[in-house]
């Protein structure tokens, strides 16, 4: 299958995302494991991930991007997060995988033949916490807008994913986003990751043309990094950097290790590439 016709619309791309879980989960040296992703990525995961070229697989980038959010959200679980809302979800499993309360609520927003998809698979499975889904286009801001509202009032302290989405959105878009996320009282804490102009720009080189054929062409890369959320509410709590994160699992490719050994600034981003995994809390 060549590499312009892998991706038919954005939904593909979580396909394209569980084969890197799947991949980790079977390594011996597992930084996490996710018995589910193998399954969810299928067959169809498998052929979309064999057209990137093995120069632009990046397998260190996906696992620890996963890592990271894991340490993040079960940080702000312990710390009594008692809603969690993942948009984008995808096929994310960690309702599944991770260690989590029983009386957690946990809540997929997604794109409804995704989530059907994933039920499909799924089905038969128990999750550890309590698993509900809302099929939702998140791009509808009154639909979207009434589902914050809804799952506000059910929340002391709500913490808010999206992990691999914000990319595919412009920088109004992400503004929007923000804003809507910040209205609702009970929304304390959201887990997001962001690209540097610079990085967005060389994944396009290794990939964009196919993801812009699938209507899912790369945007997001703000300059001023986490930056970019204060005017919209949110503050930086902490930001990690997947690249020294995989150096100090020694995951990291042989070439990239004295990079990751320069300084690396949470701030301006622009031409060098740089990605971050950030845990924003809501200004006061």
């Amino acid at each position: 299958m060549p590499a312009e016709q892998s991706f038919r619309n954005i939904s593909d791309t979580a396909l394209w995302a569980a084969v890197y879980r799947a991949r980790e989960t079977e390594r011996p040296d597992a930084l996490f494991r996710d018995p589910f992703a193998s399954r969810l990525a299928g067959d169809r995961g498998r052929e979309i991930a064999a057209t990137i070229p093995p120069k632009a697989q990046h397998d260190w980038a996906w696992v620890m991007r996963t890592v990271l959010f894991d340490r993040f959200i079960g940080e702000k679980i312990r710390q009594g997060v008692d809603l969690v809302l993942n948009l984008a979800a995808g096929l994310d499993a960690r309702p599944y995988r991770m260690v989590l309360p029983p009386a957690l609520q946990w809540i997929e927003a997604d794109l409804p033949d995704l989530l059907d998809y994933k039920e499909g698979i799924l089905r038969g499975e128990k999750p550890v916490c309590r698993l509900e889904r809302v099929r939702v286009d998140l791009a509808n801001e009154t639909a979207r807008r009434e589902l914050f509202r809804s799952l506000a009032a059910r929340a002391q302290k709500a913490l808010i994913i999206t992990e691999g989405l914000l990319i595919y959105l412009t920088d109004d878009q992400v503004a929007a986003l923000s804003k809507d996320l910040a209205a609702p009282q009970s929304f304390q804490h959201w887990v997001l990751d962001i690209a540097s102009p610079g990085l967005v720009r060389m994944l396009q080189r290794q990939y964009g043309f196919a993801l812009d054929r699938a209507g899912a062409p790369l945007k997001f890369g703000p300059r001023e990094g986490p930056g970019f959320f204060l005017p919209q509410g949110w503050r930086p709590e902490a930001v990690e950097s997947p690249m020294k994160a995989a150096a100090r699992a020694k995951r990291l490719p042989l070439f990239l290790r004295v990079m990751a050994m320069l300084p690396e600034s949470s701030g301006r981003q622009g031409s060098r590439p740089w990605s971050g995994i950030c845990l924003m809390t809501k200004q006061a």
